[in-house]
């Protein structure tokens, strides 16, 4: 435990122990002084806080303040009672503010006692409630509105973070601050009670017990409970002040000196309006003008002082901006940012504005959050930022999906319309604009909003136009998610396996493989569609294997096999059997003789009419899969998978090729079809 630590320990032990334990009059001196320190100095940090975060301990400073004024009352009360007694500090104050007329000094303090609990403390209270519900009320908003940035590309996501966190304690900071409110307003009337129990309890101790007159009691007493009290209700004004200063910062720019000059004096034309009154109140009543007139010109000058210094610094922020615009246009860093290429891009007619437009209703935004968590639980991939903004370029109900800067998908939209896709028997009732879905080129029908029940009852399957571009996003960025992990992005994958298994990426990287290395394996699988999100298994094979080739086909072919249990459930469910199309044995030794071993790795050298052949009786196996409803799967041998996949990618990319030792042994295979030449 650190020494300043253990010196506030000691303190919070002090104030209990003040509570049941008498202080000498020297000490009660001493730490009333402090007292009055302390709360000046809380009230200046209160003054120059531009954040209220900025002094986010200050509900527990509260409480501590609260607590040690209430411990320094009990000890003055007990030394009062006791003694007849209460020190030069309480004394001093007592006859200072008293003077020789007792009843002044307890209007006095009455006065403060009433500032505090009714004007600073209720209203401090209720701002503090008020705060509090609206900053839990506007957090889904906010947190909505960091989203957004994100996934606009405006903020990063360390940036992203840093937001969420300072929302967070915002409303922890205002939901402290209510319940610490209840701390002054108790004070507040402990203070009222602490002054009947001195002063009664006064007269009677000191008649009784001391032997005093009445007179004397009372003067003896009297000043001794307004010094009190004013000792202590002193220092809590300025804490209550302090807190209500806190809790009523709200979009300041600076401390409270910065915005009072700044905003209380941001329109001089008042000013004149200001210093003319209070000039005809000197010159038409009574009050008389040598009390009005110098301070009316004294306003009239600050009023000409400002308007001239707001029209330089006009002047001066024109020529700075103008200055900065050359100087921008002439800098090369104005032509270097144009480089930057966004990895996702979503480009959009005016037309379909409102898409993203959240105050039109639209909520492009939050399918996209959705997309990116989406992607990451089936591919293990973080998918970049996506940039969206529009393109007066495109047609208005058109729109542009880019991959560093390349167009990959388009298509067109009607938002008053639904998407019907027809289940295989079409019904004349159901009619509509012709048209294809984007994401997989089926036929379909841009309906309107009379038809979506008939055609739903008719079997159509009817989406929304949001729904439309969510979907064709998510399979785009599925087909080119290889597309999507460079080095960079496998550096942050590798950092946040290396949280939990130092120890396996220690020893694979750098010494077995390096970043390059593994990034080749991570593309060559998610161009096939499988899912690196089990990077432990991917990195234990590839240290296994790492150490006796480099060649990334080999090493994808080691890890796919690792991950026979992952692939098997991406094409059948437990129990199901899986039909599949095979390669014959000829087309096999076909292929394992074309292979071409060099010391850069292998390669498929296949002459062209053998690999026409391929190509139509591939084609053949896989129309008739197609229209049978089932889906097209290659199985072929370890030895040629990747060598036939290669083949097959040209002209079939979304077709998979398997092999048999990809499969579970539990999964029943049945053969629909050979491919053989």
């Amino acid at each position: 435990m650190k020494s300043k630590d253990l010196v506030i320990l000691i303190g919070i032990i002090g104030i209990v122990l003040m509570m049941v334990i008498p202080v000498p009059l020297g000490l009660l001196d001493f730490l009333l002084v402090v007292n009055i320190s302390l709360a000046l100095m809380i009230l200046l940090i209160a003054m120059n806080t531009n954040d209220a975060l900025n002094f986010s301990i200050f509900p527990s400073l509260l409480l501590i303040t609260t607590m040690f004024r209430l411990a320094l009352n009990i000890s003055a009360t007990r030394n009062i009672l006791s003694k007849g007694e209460g020190g030069h500090v309480i004394e001093t104050f007592g006859r200072f503010v008293a003077g020789n007329e007792i009843a002044i000094g307890f209007i006095v303090f009455l006065i403060l006692v009433v500032v505090q609990f009714i004007v600073i403390t209720k209203g401090s209270e209720r701002v503090a409630e008020v705060a509090a519900r609206f900053t839990l009320d506007a957090m889904p908003g906010k947190q909505m509105s960091i989203d957004a940035d994100l996934n606009s590309g405006l903020i990063n996501e360390q940036q992203a973070r840093e937001r969420r966190e300072k929302i967070e304690k915002e409303a922890d900071f205002y939901g402290a601050m209510d319940g610490a409110s209840k701390f002054v307003k108790g004070d507040a009337i402990a203070a009222i009670v602490i002054l009947f129990i001195n002063l009664i309890g006064g007269f009677v101790v000191g008649m009784a017990v001391h032997g005093m007159s009445f007179g004397e009691a009372l003067e003896t007493y009297s000043v001794l409970t307004i010094g009190d009290g004013l000792v202590s209700q002193i220092p809590a004004l300025l804490i209550s002040t302090s807190a209500g200063l806190v809790v009523t910062r709200a979009a300041s720019e600076g401390n409270l000196a910065f915005d009072l000059t700044n905003q209380l004096f941001k329109f001089p034309r008042l000013l004149y309006i200001v210093a003319g009154t209070v000039a005809m109140l000197g010159l038409f009543t009574p009050i008389g003008w040598a009390t009005t007139l110098p301070f009316a010109a004294v306003l009239a000058f600050a009023g000409y002082r400002m308007s001239k210094n707001m029209e330089r610094q006009k002047q001066e922020e024109e020529l700075m901006v103008e200055e900065q615009q050359i100087e921008e246009v002439r800098s090369p860093e104005s032509v270097v940012g144009l480089l930057q290429v966004d990895p996702i891009e979503f480009e959009f007619g005016y037309g379909l504005i409102p898409l993203a437009d959240t105050q039109q209703g639209g909520d492009l935004l939050d399918r996209i959050i959705m997309i990116r968590r989406q992607c990451a639980l089936e591919l293990g991939l973080i998918v970049p930022v996506i940039r969206i903004r529009d393109n007066i370029q495109l047609k208005p109900n058109e729109y542009v999906i880019k991959i560093k800067g390349n167009t990959v998908a388009r298509g067109e939209l009607l938002l008053n319309h639904y998407l019907a896709m027809s289940p295989g028997i079409d019904d004349e009732s159901v009619v509509g604009i012709e048209t294809k879905e984007p994401a997989f080129g089926l036929p379909a029908l841009w309906i309107e909003h009379s038809v979506k029940e008939r055609a739903e009852l008719a079997g159509y399957t009817v989406v929304d136009p949001p729904s439309v571009v969510a979907t064709h996003l998510t399979e785009v960025i599925k087909r080119h998610a290889h597309e999507l992990i460079g080095r960079q992005e496998t550096k942050a994958l590798i950092d946040n396996l290396k949280e939990q298994y130092p120890a396996l990426v220690d020893e694979l990287i750098p010494s077995v493989l390096s970043i390059g290395d593994v990034q080749k394996v991570l593309v060559k699988l998610l161009k096939e569609k499988v899912s690196i999100r089990d990077l432990v298994t991917i990195f234990e094979t590839l240290a296994d294997h790492g150490t006796y080739t480099k060649d990334p086909d080999i090493l994808t072919e080691y890890v796919r096999q690792a991950l026979s249990r992952q692939i098997t459930n991406q094409f059948a469910h437990p129990g199901e059997t899986l039909k599949v199309i095979t390669v014959g044995p000829q087309l096999e030794k076909k292929i394992a003789e074309s292979v071409q071993q060099t010391e850069h790795g292998s390669y498929l050298a296949l002459d062209p009419v053998s690999t026409q052949q391929i190509y139509q009786k591939l084609n053949e196996q896989v129309t008739r899969q197609i229209q049978s409803g089932q889906q097209p799967i290659v199985l072929a041998s370890p030895t040629i998978r990747m060598y036939l996949r290669q083949i097959v990618e040209r002209t079939m990319q979304d077709v998979p090729v398997l092999s048999y030792s990809e499969l579970e042994p539990s999964v029943e295979v049945q053969s629909v079809g050979v491919v053989n030449l």
